[in-house]
């Protein structure tokens, strides 16, 4: 049988996910697996690591099995992954600690502290990394400053992905784009950075060999192998984090082509042909490849806000879901779209689990602003949506001061199943967006570069000739002067709540 179709596997923050492509990029099998995240104290992230490689290898068996797809069919599988999670591990690579993940604040104070430091600013300026309890960096400081006992017994420090692959094929490996968001890695020279591992007090042969995205594993374990109904031959390609692999898998690869993802959080990105970090530690820069970066900035409140204003604000259309059988999220934007652009001077500032880009604030919280008499759920329902659109762009401008304007915007994840929440996304930016077929833009940008690295395609940016599009949302540039008049307020309501929020932090 010919070798026709390739595989994606991206670890993501509450599943894993497996999809089939062919080499033109259209889906012909996908599964998804969720895991659980633990809270055990307030502010702590934890997922067990044996739960997410079960569930890996679930969702690969389950996308194998669904379209009975041969395995000698297989061409190759890419890997991706949510940034910033941490494992300590012992030799046999057997999980000493949860897998702490990107969400996880218990370093936050720490966070602050290095922030105000020479030295915070020094090892931001060469990983790229902002200061921010998401970082593999601060949790390290956490598990030093507290003698976090599996800290002190860990012989390996590693991420979730490559918790997986040392496991499966026996090799220490890391892609540059998950090492680069441990704020541990220098994304100049490409290599561990001397200064933040004497701080946090780790050894470089406790990491992984940092590898680039077309790096090769094979060798895979023949029992894993089996319960993946995967050919134990078939090579497996580092591929990279979700966030570069996002904007490969939905084409925007040159200057001036933005994407933004919005799932449970957000995130807008940009590919750049250098690294770019500077005073403001406002937005992220990680090395992808040998001559590309991705610059930009995650916001911790995207679909999440949607989930809160259903449980709280939404019990009408939660009944009126019912009774017709709708997704109640939909009915919930609907209602929303009955009110017009700006919700009548109403403000939602989407701080509900804190905040990352532009502001690195842990302590951040969620307010509205203009709330009267006259408003209703409805209101309160666009402001939601309008606010975590209004989050995107502030970490727009912070990218645009490091990469120029943008010139071409794409979109995926979750929200972009919302023609509503797309439109208003257009409006607000004031630009065509660009929508792909398929949501899976992480995976499918995994599994091209597992093509590139295999050498079945030439190079990395010929992916756009393979993304299938479905169309362009065209903006209402009426509806962005009002939208243009309200973020000038929205911008300014962090500085003016924020030491308010933190003062009744204290009470």
């Amino acid at each position: 049988m010919s070798k026709q179709y390739v595989m994606g596997l991206d670890i993501g923050t509450t599943s894993a996910k497996a999809v089939i492509f062919t080499k033109h990029g259209d889906v012909v099998s996908e599964a998804e697996v969720g895991y659980a995240t633990l809270h055990p104290a307030p502010g702590w992230c934890e997922q067990d690591p044996l739960e997410i490689e079960a569930a890996a290898i679930e969702a690969i068996h389950t996308a194998m099995t669904r379209s009975a797809i041969d395995k000698e069919a297989i061409i190759s599988v890419g890997l991706s992954s949510a940034m910033h999670s941490l494992i300590c591990v012992d030799a046999a690579n057997t999980p000493l600690s949860p897998s702490i993940t990107w969400a996880d604040g218990r370093s936050a104070a720490l966070a602050d502290e290095l922030r105000a430091t020479d030295i915070g600013e020094r090892i931001y300026l060469a990983t790229g990394t902002p200061l921010h309890p998401m970082s593999p960096l601060l949790k390290l400081l956490w598990m030093q400053e507290n003698k976090y006992e599996p800290y002190l017994k860990a012989a390996k420090f590693l991420s979730i992905k490559e918790f997986l692959t040392s496991r499966w094929f026996g090799e220490d490996a890391v892609d540059y784009s998950i090492a680069s968001a441990t704020g541990l890695f220098n994304i100049y020279t490409r290599q561990w950075h001397e200064e933040a591992l004497s701080l946090a007090s780790i050894r470089e042969n406790q990491l992984s060999r940092p590898v680039p995205a077309t790096h090769l594993f094979t060798g895979l374990d023949v029992d894993i192998a089996e319960q993946m109904r995967l050919d134990p031959n078939t090579p497996f390609v580092a591929g990279g984090s979700d966030g570069p692999l996002a904007n490969l898998g939905i084409g925007a690869i040159n200057p001036g082509e933005t994407a933004i993802t919005i799932g449970t959080s957000g995130a807008i990105r940009q590919m750049s042909a250098a690294p770019h970090t500077d005073s403001r530690q406002e937005v992220f820069c990680y090395a992808f490849t040998d001559d590309l970066w991705v610059l930009g900035g995650p916001t911790n409140n995207g679909g999440n806000v949607l989930e809160w204003l259903k449980n709280t604000i939404g019990h009408a259309e939660l009944t009126a879901a019912l009774e017709t059988q709708q997704d109640p999220f939909d009915v919930l934007i609907d209602a929303a779209n009955q009110v017009a652009p700006g919700a009548d001077q109403l403000l939602f500032l989407p701080y509900l689990n804190g905040e990352r880009a532009p502001h690195w604030d842990a302590s951040a919280r969620g307010a509205f602003i203009g709330l009267c008499s006259t408003h209703t759920s409805h209101h309160m329902a666009r402001a939601g949506l309008e606010g975590v659109l209004y989050a995107i762009l502030s970490v727009a401008e912070s990218l645009e001061a490091l990469t120029g304007e943008t010139e071409k915007l794409y979109a995926n994840g979750g929200f972009a199943r919302s023609e509503i929440w797309v439109q208003m996304l257009a409006d607000m930016f004031g630009r065509e967006v660009h929508l792909p077929v398929s949501h899976q833009s992480s995976a499918w940008g995994a599994a091209w570069v597992s093509l590139y690295a295999v050498g079945e395609v030439t190079d990395l940016r010929a992916i756009k000739q393979s993304i299938p599009m479905k169309g362009v949302v065209v903006p209402d540039m009426e509806k962005h002067e009002v939208y243009r008049k309200m973020f000038e307020v929205f911008r300014e309501m962090y500085g003016v709540v924020g030491g308010s929020v933190r003062k009744l932090q204290r009470v």
